[in-house]
């Protein structure tokens, strides 16, 4: 992702293109947007590359729109992880240009294409199961300039399923790994390629799993180096941290 759109904005006041004045309305909301129920930073851009992403999951659906629409037409996309579609009628009326992720849960609002991009992350699953959380992670990938590579259905009750697709998985720069169950797949994909992994567990499974429990820990206890591991569920953290990785030496 670009570091922020204030080079842009400073470049046109340079240029003649937009006033003193044009630049002082789009800046009057910087570090921080205060909404009493939320305080939206706007200047995370500016330290970190990507925006603010927002965790539909505990807020209501106005709050929602309502965060949305501040953090819209800043240059940058806009992204709404763990929404359902009531969240996404709300954000619509305000904001047309949302668009709704059935599978991912994401709200998105488009923005420019990123100035960093780059192919290598591949996003790969376990069982069909696990597609909502990998989903999550290829979304957010792709947004901070990262399309990601889709391999699914490859957990290790058919080993020979992945290993058909072993050039794909040498080929990446990163790999993220959507399991549930007992999770083996990062380690054994790890022990495979050269790449690092980034394993994500998620909540698909019996109960003995213990809704993702008995993944993450899997995860986190893997035999094989070169894993790192986030949270249940979490494809966006997975799919940042991929994105990142893939990333490094091509920011602007």
């Amino acid at each position: 992702m670009p570091s922020f759109d204030l080079r842009r904005q400073l470049e046109d006041l340079r240029d003649g293109n937009r006033s003193v004045e044009d630049l002082l309305h789009f800046l009057q909301d910087y570090p921080y947007q205060d909404l009493e129920f939320a305080r939206i930073d706007h200047h995370r851009p500016l330290r970190t590359g990507f925006p603010e992403v927002v965790l539909g999951r505990g807020k209501t659906p106005a709050q929602i729109a309502k965060i949305v629409e501040s953090l819209t037409g800043r240059g940058y996309p806009v992204l709404v992880t763990k929404a359902d579609r009531a969240a996404y009628a709300a954000v619509a009326g305000p904001t047309p240009s949302a668009v709704y992720h059935g599978l991912a849960q994401a709200i998105v609002v488009p923005g420019p294409e990123p100035a960093a991009c780059r192919e290598g992350v591949l996003v790969m699953t376990a069982g069909t199961a696990d597609l909502p959380v990998a989903e999550e992670a290829a979304l957010t990938a792709g947004l901070m300039g990262s399309p990601p590579q889709r391999v699914n259905d490859v957990g290790v009750a058919g080993l020979h399923r992945l290993l058909s697709v072993l050039d794909d998985l040498r080929r990446a720069r990163v790999i993220v790994v959507v399991a549930g169950m007992e999770a083996a797949l990062s380690s054994v994909v790890a022990g495979l390629v050269a790449a690092p992994v980034v394993a994500v567990p998620t909540s698909a499974g019996y109960g003995a799993s213990f809704e993702g429990l008995a993944a993450l820990l899997g995860m986190l206890n893997s035999c094989a180096p070169g894993v790192a591991t986030v949270n249940i569920d979490n494809g966006f953290g997975a799919g940042y941290l991929a994105a990142q990785m893939n990333l490094m030496g091509q920011q602007p």
